[in-house]
C-alpha cells in the first residue's frame, strides 16, 4: 500500500482485531484537522466489554455495519469517543481511536482543545482525539471512506490490555506504537478484577 493511499471499505470489512494494529500510523482527516493514529483498541460483538455485546440497539446500530463508518458515543456525561466500524454487516465490531498526533490543522485543533494545550495532548486520549477532530454525536454514522489514509504504517506495534474497562480487562486488544510520545498512559479501571500474576 503506497503512502497516503485512502483505505477502501474492504480494509475495514475484516475482524476488528486484525484491522486495529494496521490502523497505527494511518491518517484520519475531519473538519480541517488530520491526526496520525498512535493507539487504538479493538471491540467485537462476542466481547463483554463491547457496546455491541448485548445486541443491536438504537445507540449501537452503526456498529453493526456496514464497515468504514464512524461510531460515536457519549461517555461520562461530557465526552465523545469515536470508533471505526469493522467486519461484515451485522458483526457489531469497531476499533476505538484512542490517541494520535495532530499533523495538520494545528490551529483548528487548538481552537477546539484550548490555546494552551501542549501539542502532545491535543489528541492523546480518545475524548481529546474526537474533540480535536471536531466530532460529536451528530457524526455518528458518518462514512469515513476517503477520510482515512495509510500514512505509511507503523515500524513496530505493541499489544496489551485495554484501558478503563471492567470486563475482559486483560484481553490484549489495545495496540500502540511503542516509544511514541503521543500514546496515552495505560489506566486500569479501579473496579476491574486484579490483573493476573505471572508465574
Amino acid at each position: 500500500m503506497r503512502v497516503s493511499a485512502a483505505l477502501e471499505r474492504s480494509f475495514f470489512a475484516r475482524d476488528s482485531v486484525r484491522v486495529a494494529p494496521e490502523l497505527l500510523g494511518c491518517l484520519v482527516t475531519a473538519n480541517g484537522v488530520t491526526v496520525r493514529l498512535t493507539e487504538v483498541e479493538a471491540y467485537r460483538e462476542d466481547d463483554p466489554a463491547s457496546h455491541s455485546f448485548r445486541g443491536e440497539t438504537k445507540r449501537t446500530a452503526v456498529m453493526f455495519g456496514p464497515p468504514g463508518f464512524l461510531y460515536v458515543y457519549f461517555t461520562y456525561g461530557m465526552h465523545y469517543c469515536a470508533n471505526l466500524v469493522c467486519g461484515p454487516d451485522g458483526s457489531g465490531a469497531a476499533v476505538l481511536l484512542r490517541a494520535g498526533e495532530v499533523v495538520d490543522g494545528l490551529d483548528a485543533a487548538r481552537a477546539r482543545r484550548g490555546a494552551k494545550v501542549p501539542d502532545r495532548d491535543l489528541a492523546r486520549g480518545p475524548a481529546r482525539l474526537a474533540q480535536a477532530l471536531g466530532w460529536d454525536r451528530e457524526d455518528d454514522g458518518r462514512d469515513m471512506i476517503g477520510a482515512v489514509r495509510s500514512g505509511g504504517g507503523a515500524a513496530a506495534v505493541a499489544a496489551g490490555p485495554r484501558t478503563g474497562i471492567t470486563k475482559a480487562a486483560d484481553t490484549d486488544w489495545r495496540f500502540w506504537i511503542p516509544g511514541d510520545r503521543f500514546v496515552s498512559p495505560y489506566k486500569r479501571h479501579p473496579k476491574a478484577p486484579p490483573a493476573p500474576v505471572a508465574d
